[in-house]
């Protein structure tokens, strides 16, 4: 099974004290986000855990006790460094501590387990084709050399985005156009695997590589791990992404992120981060008479019973 703590909020940065007591007690649970009263379980244990995978804006809460899961798990980790100011990405640290930062985590980890995600791309007056083109430069100068992989994707218009940020102007086929262009050839000087992450659209042409951002593929050979073959209908519409299982919940990021898709309310995040409780099994609230705990199917994925590669790769 691989453990996701990242794709509903951003645990290292806001709760990293409770997913540090969390592995240390062996366990966690977790609400279902549409039936709520149902509460699953799962054991936190290199037996049942095959990888635990990351997503943050910032790690510098999590790395002094991060050795402590690394040390035991398979990992991998999206750290996502954008053009956006905190006229955007309001809780979220400049440019040069988030690249600080993430050479710190590579110093733990490696740089085969970090993948940078400078996504989504929106474009508005202030952050222009050519703001986010110099950018990239700027970052792919910094950070090539230090991650696995630089991972990019165009914004999606839905709409409550349209709601939170009326600046924004349309993706226009040029602007792609351009944009791709730009950051396959910055790529490419800077010698950074560089691919787009849930897109029908191809930028090979561009030396831009079109896949999932986290196929066993990937988080295998970044482990010298060996999944076994599996089939998966992906996340959503163009994603080739294996699903995991995400211990994390809604409304519960307190970044303020103008684009945000899994805050409904910042101002309910705001809420539901005051009443967290870092010695909790739940990472909000706690459990209820009326709540049913139910224990976690947690089949291993590994090709074999040490799921180690014999290639050094």
């Amino acid at each position: 099974m691989i453990l996701n703590t990242g794709a509903r909020t951003d645990i290292p940065q806001y709760y990293a004290k409770w997913l540090l007591n969390r592995f240390a007690e062996g366990y966690v649970l977790v609400r279902n986000p549409l039936f709520p009263h149902k509460v699953t379980r799962y054991a936190l244990n290199p037996e049942q855990i095959d990888l635990v995978m990351f997503c943050s804006k910032n790690y510098a809460p999590l790395l002094a006790g991060l050795p402590s899961i690394t040390e035991q798990y398979p990992t991998y980790f999206h750290y996502t460094i954008t053009a956006y100011g905190r006229d955007i990405e309001p809780g979220v640290p400049s440019i040069e501590e988030s690249v600080e930062t993430l050479l710190r985590l590579e110093r733990i980890v490696g740089a085969r387990r970090i993948a940078w995600r400078y996504d989504p791309v929106l474009v508005t007056p202030a952050y222009s084709v050519e703001r986010h083109l110099e950018t990239f430069e700027y970052l792919s100068g910094r950070l090539a050399g230090h991650v696995d992989r630089c991972i990019f994707s165009f914004v999606e218009r839905y709409k409550k985005l349209e709601t939170n940020m009326p600046e924004l102007q349309e993706v226009s086929d040029t602007d792609k156009e351009r944009l791709a262009r730009g950051i396959g050839e910055i790529a490419r000087r800077h010698g950074l695997w560089v691919q787009t992450c849930a897109t029908k659209e191809s930028w090979s042409r561009y030396g831009i590589h079109q896949s999932g951002c986290t196929t066993l593929d990937i988080l295998g050979r970044a482990n010298s791990l060996a999944f076994r073959k599996l089939k998966h209908p992906g996340l959503r519409e163009g994603c080739g992404c294996y699903p995991s299982r995400d211990i994390g919940a809604y409304e519960t990021c307190p970044n303020g992120c103008r684009y945000c898709y899994a805050n409904k309310s910042h101002a309910a995040a705001a809420r539901n981060y005051a009443a967290h409780d870092p010695a909790s099994p739940l990472l909000i609230g706690t459990i209820g008479p009326d709540d049913e705990i139910t224990d976690a199917d947690q089949r291993s994925l590994l090709a074999t019973s040490s799921g180690q590669l014999s290639l050094g790769i």
